[in-house]
């Protein structure tokens, strides 16, 4: 019995070789039917009956949006690694200073071959509102709260660190209201799918700012265009879109007030992803609680 890998030669080279160091079973793109018990992929085959003794199904990302829902008797997992948090901290906290620093209007600036210095706002005192907070979110709470900025969290259980003012399901229009940099880091789920939508965004205080690297599927394109065509966002900063990719003429790309990276915040490192697949099957062996386990009735 032993793991199957569906995914790219570079990250199965890596696999291969830890697993061979711990004796374990490895299986890159093909194995027999009957020998897969634990199966990593971003997106299983439509047909998991076709491996009978399977029973782990080990997402390589964090995200777990795009998986079908396991059939009785199969575990899902989403993949822990803790360089991936990181990797998403700082490109939260890149965008936030960003767009507090008005980056945008300078981009454009340059292209045009101007130059022209605008007011600099401080960090300090500045309100930035982070929806999820779970080690991500807490990671960049701790990060732009050392820079200076009033961090409010948002969870749905009001959940979070300590030092952070948090909000829970209720108290979102009261945690809107004061977000003058709204992150959004929250998962994919039939709650957040088309979650800010105009009314939501209406919530904010004039001239917000958005940091999008949730799931595209959360964030009405048209509805955000409305919101910088009103002046209630004054710019945002996309990693995340719906659809993936944007299509080559799409408005986001050319709109001076938008700057969109191709879903780049993060990535699963081979070595960690592996390690993390392997203590997962080390806990299903040993009857344990299983690392990363999602709960498919929330998404997460």
């Amino acid at each position: 019995m032993g793991l199957l890998l569906l995914g790219p030669p570079e990250r199965a080279a890596v696999w291969s070789e830890i697993c061979s160091e711990v004796g374990e079973v490895f299986y890159h793109e093909v194995a027999p039917v009957e020998e897969v018990t634990y199966l990593a992929c971003w997106q299983p085959p439509a047909d998991l009956s076709v491996y009978p003794n399977l029973r782990v199904v080990i997402c390589v990302g964090a995200g777990v949006d795009q998986m079908p829902v396991m059939p009785e008797g199969i575990a899902l997992v989403r993949t822990y690694a803790a360089s991936v948090d990181e990797m998403v901290r700082d490109w939260v906290v890149m965008a936030t200073l960003m767009l507090h620093r008005d980056m945008p209007s300078y981009l454009e600036q340059a292209r045009e071959g101007l130059w022209q210095g605008g007011a600099i706002s401080l960090s300090r005192g500045a309100k930035v509102g982070i929806m999820g907070m779970g080690r991500i979110g807490s990671l960049a709470a701790e990060t732009l709260g050392g820079m200076g900025f009033d961090v409010l969290g948002w969870s749905r259980s009001g959940r979070g660190p300590q030092d952070v003012r948090m909000f829970d399901a209720s108290g979102i229009d009261a945690f809107l209201a004061e977000a003058e940099t709204l992150i959004c880091l929250l998962p994919l789920t039939s709650q957040t799918r088309g979650l800010m939508d105009d009314a939501f965004l209406a919530k904010l205080p004039e001239g917000a700012r958005l940091v999008q690297a949730g799931r595209g599927a959360q964030l009405p394109l048209d509805a955000l265009r409305r919101a910088l065509e009103s002046g209630k966002v004054a710019s945002a900063m996309l990693d995340v879109t719906d659809p993936e990719p944007l299509s080559a003429n799409h408005w986001a790309w050319s709109d001076p007030r938008v700057i969109v990276t191709p879903h780049v915040a993060g990535q699963t490192d081979a070595r960690e992803g592996v390690e993390h697949a392997l203590a997962v099957i080390r806990a299903d062996r040993s009857r344990e609680k299983l690392p990363g386990l999602v709960d498919q009735t929330l998404g997460y």
